[in-house]
């Protein structure tokens, strides 16, 4: 009933704003005639663009056109004073007049020629620099509605006497580009990234780190929410995020984008952040292509693109297909119980291979209804398949019992997930520029099966097992939201918006043991069910944009989450269970521009949620090691978390780019996996008992020397970070990395006992570009991953590198690769060390990551930049749900 009740509102308020009348009055018809070319303004974009400030992360923009408004271009030739030839590679920052902020900067191309293709409307400032020339500033660049274009001819740098052992520049930006509200990896434009998937893309970004099952952290926590184009996706709904990453080829991420600190328009999940995957796609008159493949020896993918734009009409269209051949990996698994007898030990090695391949489509439309009224639809489908083995020789030993068990197992699992995202948005701009209603839906489906078998024999008749087990499941997920923009001046705007979200996940779980009699599996009802999860979310918020002079800007807000949960299963004997409650979620951020350009600090804090996703509820059982399981618990209450950041960014004279920060997180009832072992089934600890009975249903029979991975609300957890990135360029060479270096401390109560555990965390990385000519390149990166922590130890650290070499052809229409990863050592490794009060266990899982390839892809059609597009992405962006594991390891 709540849902129903939530769902009306949600669509009454819908209706009725959108029945309102502009604030302003209504703008004359300039709806385009045959024959005749546009009188009066295109609306205002609302996307961050440049020469515009974001949405997040810094002061306002001033707002300076009046009425809806084009976008301009700024472009010139850079040339030696003396000996007019073009610099190339030079730095072009471009400032706001008003308040010096940085808002982009470019490289110049081989001719010396630089371009910002799409600047709102305004005042502006250049700062163009390079190493052994006086830095130079072109000041007064007015684009109007009637100029919106600005052309500086040839400008002309002298030359000076620089030592280079003290100058350091900044080169390309193209790859990485640090925006005042956030840090934009450009994906495509390093060639390393043209072989895999997107978990090898991430790992590459400033802040973020992957471990080896491909799910991600940002600045040590992986409490942080993944969208694909600015909106959520089936694909990191419910299922395992490695695996949804996996599903991405990387030669069609087009860019990522980390937002660190999001404001009160986001969800109010994801305490670390939000990653946004931007894919390849296009937007401008005319048509265009790309065909693209690449191969090698662990990866292997192609894709076809294609987008058409006529007018106030657009078509897209982006598929393509990848498969990954086996991989062979292997495992070592140790586990030492301590008893009062004696110590017991289980000791393990696996060996295995797995292979992954799958599809992914997109087709969009766009079509502007006039100036002021435009609609965007959009439809993604994804698939993804596994298939693994493994071969598992086990030996258990009880030396006070004198029990001795020495057995083989084999599991093979073959998994299958297909799902769909269709949105659709409704804009409607008004003659007051920045004042905007948007109407969004979105429905997203996953549906996935996953088959798992078990074999089992050993000196012992006891250890005979011949069982399998399926897991189907269904989650469909519908989403409305009203968002609208106000501005009441030029320093004041308000953003507002109500949204609602329904979420309906099914789990259907069934388990198998062969029949030696009838020689056939029979069902095992006790461990077999399906369970039924529901999570309705309503929410509201309200964020100020406000500037305070020239130096001054805020964004300050709060947002309202009302969730409700409800659990049952099909077997009525077990209890269902319901919980709700409310957050109230405020953020605020405050940016101070400095004297120098392109230099500012901010300071920011937000208290935000963590909702626990299925991963973490469902009680299903994997079949894969009987001795070792690892099952949800369906009762879980969200993790809250304060955090506070301050950041510092600056553009030194050369072109060098340093942006620094520190951060600080203090997370309650933070949510974290944790094992126990069952020592004795005939007297289990009173800690233990209500735990096991809460699981029991779905493990089967339970035996000495099982050990019970489950997630549980802990306690609390503090983490005080420090980050650090800056890019570099001398000449034709360029250096750019990052650290991000944290202390964390966790505390809580486990199974009845107090626990504790702290340590350092950190994550790096290191590329290096080299422009061998001017279509030749080179280019390194390095990656280092330590070992996390969590309450009951540290798990997996992770080291990677890659090289790669990239030729331009055919007139820059085509490319041709080489790629080598992890060339200097097959197998990656990721060691494990956990410890409870009556065990402990290290582990260590490593597979084959060495990897040589070639890409190729190609470029037809033409496109007409001249008409900026607008803003089309969707403002649905479900980024609320806990993917990953705990505040610092991704447990």
């Amino acid at each position: 009933m709540k849902k129903i009740i939530s769902t009306q509102l949600l669509l009454l308020s819908i209706v009725a704003l959108s029945a309102q009348q502009p604030l302003t009055k209504p703008a004359q018809d300039t709806t385009k005639k045959p024959g005749q070319q546009w009188q009066g303004q295109r609306p205002a974009q609302t996307g961050a663009q440049p020469g515009q400030a974001p949405a997040a992360g810094g002061p306002p923009a001033a707002w300076q056109a009046q009425g809806p408004s084009i976008t301009g271009r700024i472009a010139g030739v850079l040339l030696d004073s003396s000996s007019r030839q073009p610099v190339e590679f030079a730095t072009v920052v471009l400032i706001n007049s008003q308040s010096q902020k940085q808002l982009d900067g470019v490289v110049t191309d081989d001719k010396g020629i630089f371009k910002f293709p799409e600047v709102t409307l305004g005042k502006y400032d250049l700062v163009v620099s390079f190493i052994g020339y006086r830095s130079k500033t072109l000041k007064g660049i007015t684009l109007t509605p009637q100029k919106p274009d600005y052309s500086t001819g040839n400008f002309f740098l002298a030359a000076e006497s620089v030592n280079l052992a003290t100058v350091e520049v900044v080169g390309q930006q193209a790859v990485m580009e640090n925006k005042i509200d956030k840090f934009v990896y450009n994906a495509d434009k390093d060639i390393t990234s043209s072989v895999g998937d997107a978990s090898d893309v991430l790992q590459r970004v400033p802040l973020l780190a992957v471990d080896g099952d491909g799910n991600l952290s940002l600045r040590g926590s992986s409490n942080l929410q993944i969208l694909i184009n600015g909106k959520a996706s089936a694909l990191f709904s419910g299922g395992n995020v490695g695996d949804a990453l996996k599903s991405i080829p990387a030669d069609q991420i087009k860019s990522v984008e980390v937002i660190t600190n999001p404001s009160a328009k986001y969800d109010g999940e994801g305490s670390a952040g939000i990653v946004n995957i931007i894919t390849k796609k296009k937007s401008a008159e005319g048509f265009t292509g790309t065909v693209s493949a690449s191969g090698g020896t662990r990866a292997n993918n192609a894709n076809l693109s294609l987008n058409y734009q006529r007018g106030r009409f657009g078509l897209n269209f982006n598929g393509g297909s990848f498969y990954t051949p086996p991989r062979p990996s292997s495992s070592t698994f140790l586990r030492e119980d301590f008893l009062s007898t004696g110590t017991r030990t289980l000791d393990q090695v696996t060996n295995g291979n797995s292979s992954y391949y799958g599809p992914r489509g997109t087709l969009g439309m766009n079509y502007d209804i006039n100036a002021y009224n435009s609609i965007n639809s959009s439809l993604t489908f994804n698939g993804f398949g596994q298939i693994s083995d493994n071969t598992t020789e086990a030996l258990f030993l009880d030396p006070a019992s004198n029990f001795r068990q020495e057995y083989t197992r084999v599991a093979e699992a073959n998994s299958l997930r297909g799902g769909f995202d269709w949105n659709s948005d409704y804009r409607r701009t008004f003659k007051t520029p920045e004042q905007e209603l948007a109407f969004s839906f979105q429905l997203t489906g996953q549906n996935s099966l996953t088959k798992n078998t078990l074999s089992q024999e050993g000196d012992d008749p006891s250890l005979l097992r011949n069982e399998k087990n399926d897991n189907r499941g269904i989650n469909l997920e519908t989403t409305l939201q009203l968002d609208y923009a106000h501005p009441f001046s030029k320093k004041v705007k308000l953003e507002t918006g109500i949204k609602g979200v329904m979420r309906d996940i099914d789990s259907d779980f069934s388990y198998s043991a062969f029949n030696q009699d009838n020689q056939q599996y029979v069902a095992d009802p006790q461990r077999s069910d399906v369970f039924l999860y529901d999570q309705n979310v309503l929410a509201g918020y309200a964020s100020f944009n406000i500037k305070l002079g020239e130096k001054w800007g805020i964004i300050a807000g709060t947002r309202y989450e009302h969730t409700d949960i409800a659990g049952k299963y099909r077997n009525e004997e077990r209890v269902p269970f319901a919980s709700d409650y409310d957050n109230f979620l405020p953020s605020i951020i405050i940016n101070r521009n400095l004297k120098k350009p392109g230099s500012s600090v901010k300071l920011s804090y937000a208290n935000r949620i963590q909702r626990p996703s299925l991963r973490f509820v469902n009680p299903y059982i994997e079949l894969t090691d009987p001795r070792d399981i690892t099952v949800g618990t369906p009762l879980l209450f969200p993790e809250q978390t304060d955090q506070l950041e301050f950041n510092y960014n600056t553009f030194l004279k050369g072109g060098t780019v340093i942006n620094a920060g520190i951060f600080t997180r203090f997370t309650n009832a933070i949510i974290e996996p944790f094992t126990i072992v069952i020592n004795d089934t005939d007297n289990i600890p009173a800690e233990q008992e209500a735990l096991i009975n809460s699981i029991k249903p779905f493990l089967g029979q339970i035996d000495d020397g099982i050990s019970i991975t489950t997630y549980q609300n802990i306690g609390k957890s503090t983490t005080i970070g420090f980050n650090f990135f800056s890019s570099v360029t001398i000449k034709k060479v360029q250096f750019r990395g990052g650290a991000t270096v944290s202390h964390y401390t966790g505390e809580g109560i486990l199974a009845g006992e107090r626990v504790s555990n702290s340590g350092i965390v950190w994550n790096g990385n290191l590329n290096f570009t080299w422009t061998m000519s001017k279509s030749l390149k080179f280019e390194a990166n390095g990656f280092y991953l330590s070992p996390r922590v969590g309450i009951q130890g540290v798990r997996s650290a992770y080291t990677r590198s890659s090289f790669g070499i990239r030729k331009e052809i055919w007139k820059k229409k085509g490319s041709i690769g080489i790629v080598a990863v992890q060339p200097f050592q097959r197998d990656v490794r990721f060691p494990t060390r956990l410890e409870g009060a009556t065990f402990r266990q290290t582990s260590e899982y490593a597979f084959a990551q060495r990897s040589y390839g070639l890409s190729f892809s190609y470029r037809f059609g033409k496109l007409d930049f001249n008409k900026a597009p607008r803003q089309r992405n969707s403002k649905i962006k479900n980024d609320d749900l806990k993917d990953g594991g705990g505040e610092n390891s991704g447990f």
